[in-house]
C-alpha cells in the first residue's frame, strides 16, 4: 500500500493506492492551511479506508517546484512516516508537474503543464509525446502566461493550475493551444502514487533520508 502525499502548492492532494487501484483519495485547496488540515484529513483518509500506517509500504511525495512551506509540509510529513517504520519504509519523490502531466490526454505533440508561483508567475514544465506517453524535456522554470506564450509556436496542449489571467490569455490564442479541462488541471495525488510504483517497480532509489524539494527562484 502506497501513501501518496502533495501539498507543493495550495492544491493539496493525498491517495492511498494498493498496487491494482486507487482506494482512497483527497483532494482540496486550502487557504495555506496546510499545517492545521493536512495530518487530519490523513486520519480521516486512512480512517475511512480501513487502512493503518503498519499496512503502508511505500509512500510518495511531490518534489517540487512549489512554495517553499508547502513542500516543506508535506515532505516532512512523508519522511516522518518513512523513518518511524522499522524498517525505514521506501520514499519516492516525483516533480510536482509530472504529476500535471501524467493526467493529460495525447492531443498534440507538446505539452506544458503548469503551477502557480506567486506574484503573478507561474511554475512551468515542457513535455513531448513518446512512447512512455508525456516526457520531460528539461528543467522546470519560472516565468509568467505572457512570456510562455511567446514560446509556443507550435500547438500545445496547456494544463495545471490555470488562473483567471492565463485562461484569458490561453482563451486569445486557440489556434496555438489546446487548454485541459478544469478535471484534467486539478494535480490528483493517485497520479503521483502511479508514477511511484512504476518508480519503485523499474529499482529507482527511495531512501527517504536523502529526499530534498526542488525549489524555484
Amino acid at each position: 500500500m502506497i501513501l501518496a502525499i502533495d501539498t507543493a502548492t495550495r492544491n493539496v492532494s493525498l491517495a492511498l493506492h494498493d498496487g491494482h487501484e486507487v482506494i482512497a483519495e483527497m483532494t482540496w485547496r486550502t487557504a495555506n492551511h496546510h499545517t492545521v488540515e493536512l495530518t487530519p484529513a490523513l486520519s480521516d483518509m486512512l480512517r475511512y479506508s480501513g487502512v493503518t500506517p503498519a499496512d503502508l509500504t511505500a509512500l510518495a511525495v511531490t518534489l517540487g517546484p512549489g512554495s517553499y512551506t508547502g513542500l516543506r509540509i508535506g515532505m516532512s510529513l512523508a519522511k516522518g512516516i518513512a523513518l518511524a517504520a522499522s524498517p525505514p519504509l521506501p520514499l519516492v519523490g516525483i516533480p510536482t508537474l509530472d504529476v500535471v502531466a501524467a493526467a493529460q490526454p495525447h492531443e498534440a505533440e507538446r505539452l506544458v503543464a503548469v503551477a502557480q508561483a506567486g506574484r503573478r508567475r507561474i511554475n512551468a514544465g515542457l513535455y513531448e509525446w513518446g512512447e512512455a506517453g508525456w516526457q520531460s524535456t528539461g528543467e522546470p522554470f519560472i516565468t509568467t502566461w505572457e512570456k510562455l506564450l511567446d514560446r509556443l509556436e507550435t500547438t500545445t496542449q496547456v494544463a495545471g493550475e490555470i488562473d483567471a489571467a492565463g485562461a484569458e490569455l490561453l482563451a486569445a490564442v486557440p489556434n496555438r493551444v489546446i487548454v485541459a479541462s478544469p478535471a484534467q488541471n486539478v494535480r490528483r495525488a493517485g497520479y503521483l502514487a502511479e508514477l511511484a510504483l512504476r518508480r519503485l517497480q523499474a529499482g529507482a532509489p527511495a531512501d527517504a533520508a536523502a529526499i530534498a524539494p526542488v525549489y524555484l527562484s
